[in-house]
């Protein structure tokens, strides 16, 4: 049954009857009673093409993720997680979230602009924000809503969420340091992502602060899950001055520093502090117990949510400033970080030792 036969058959007018539907307040409750009433009984499903033809808003937020570093394909359970909240928070405006997956080695601009075109959704979740990341630009220029989960180096003004990596750094090196380490690894995100700048600045800041030299050599920029970690771990611990901390700034990446070490016949939390990022399923089986972050994603998917649909057409208050902030990651301790600098890596150990 379609809205003509609908309104047919309750001898309204198409215009009541799409209002009703819509819960405009110029219809009485009764009338509004019925047309629902008589939508259920017959089965009505409205056309959401005509109503996005009408209206021109789809209904959907687009959450646009990247193949290239956003590790869903890593087994990474972040982003299921955050979407999950993210869903939640739109339902409550009567809004659906679709995921749109961006092909690897495609340009991020290139699909935003295909989707802008197309109308695809009514505003954008923003991931994997580069240092330099030209669809800010193109979003703000058009006036079209959206956030971003991460920070760029655009002075323009914009609305993003972004975890707190200065924090986590700042008290993961701590730990370190003041345990007497002074040759740290670092696992940081690549280059091109914003994050990894923060990370690497934070970084060289905590050892200017303790009095130690920043060495590129103990800096590697990858994919930062599984693999890069297992990799980068046997890769820094064949170091001449090899490191006696790791600090893995990837979800999955000390699952894989885990496995290289002791295949290196060194054992984490008592041969090499091991430090991760955040407290997430792939690493809770990690033993000795991981020292890492942990925040509450749900929690954060709600925030973008509510970030991006106040800039929503009949929402947006241009009074109220745009949401900026940083979400704060709690320190989880465990017990792979507990060794301290000395024996047995600093009496020159070897692997095969």
């Amino acid at each position: 049954m379609d809205i003509r036969t609908l309104a047919r058959h309750l001898g309204l007018s198409i215009g009541t009857v799409s209002r009703a539907l819509n819960d405009r307040k110029d219809v009485s409750p009764e009338t509004r009673k019925r047309v629902i009433a008589a939508a259920a009984t017959h089965g009505y499903i409205p056309n959401q093409s005509g109503r996005t033809l009408r209206s021109g808003r789809t209904g959907t937020i687009g959450f646009m993720l990247t193949l290239e570093h956003d590790s869903a394909i890593h087994g990474d359970p972040f982003f299921m997680a955050l979407l999950e909240g993210l869903q939640n928070g739109l339902s409550e405006h009567d809004l659906d979230l679709v995921v749109l997956l961006a092909r690897k080695g495609e340009d991020g601009l290139t699909f935003l602009r295909r989707h802008v075109a197309r109308g695809t959704v009514d505003g954008w979740v923003l991931s994997g924000t580069h240092q330099a990341d030209p669809r800010i630009d193109f979003l703000l220029d058009r006036a079209i809503p959206f956030v971003a989960l991460g920070r760029t180096a655009t002075a323009r003004d914009y609305a993003w969420i972004d975890l707190d990596f200065e924090g986590v750094v700042t008290q993961a090196m701590a730990l370190l340091t003041d345990a007497g380490h002074y040759r740290i690894g670092l696992v940081a995100p690549p280059v091109t992502i914003n994050n990894s700048h923060i990370v690497v600045e934070r970084y060289r800041t905590a050892l200017s602060r303790a009095g130690l030299p920043f060495d590129p050599m103990l800096v590697h920029h990858g994919e930062t899950d599984e693999n890069d970690g297992e990799a980068t771990a046997r890769e820094l611990m064949t170091l001449s001055d090899r490191p006696t901390a790791l600090l893995l700034m990837g979800e999955t990446a000390p699952v894989g520093a885990y496995r290289a070490l002791r295949g290196m016949g060194l054992e984490p939390g008592r041969d090499v502090a091991v430090i991760g990022l955040r407290d997430n399923p792939a690493c809770r089986a990690l033993s000795p117990d991981l020292t890492c972050f942990t925040l509450n994603l749900d929690e954060l998917g709600l925030a973008l949510a509510q970030a991006v649909v106040s800039l929503l057409p009949g929402h947006r208050r241009p009074t109220e400033p745009l949401v900026q902030s940083l979400w704060v990651m709690d320190l989880r301790l465990g017990q792979s970080h507990a060794v301290v600098a000395g024996a047995p890596l600093d009496r020159g150990l070897t692997a095969a030792e």
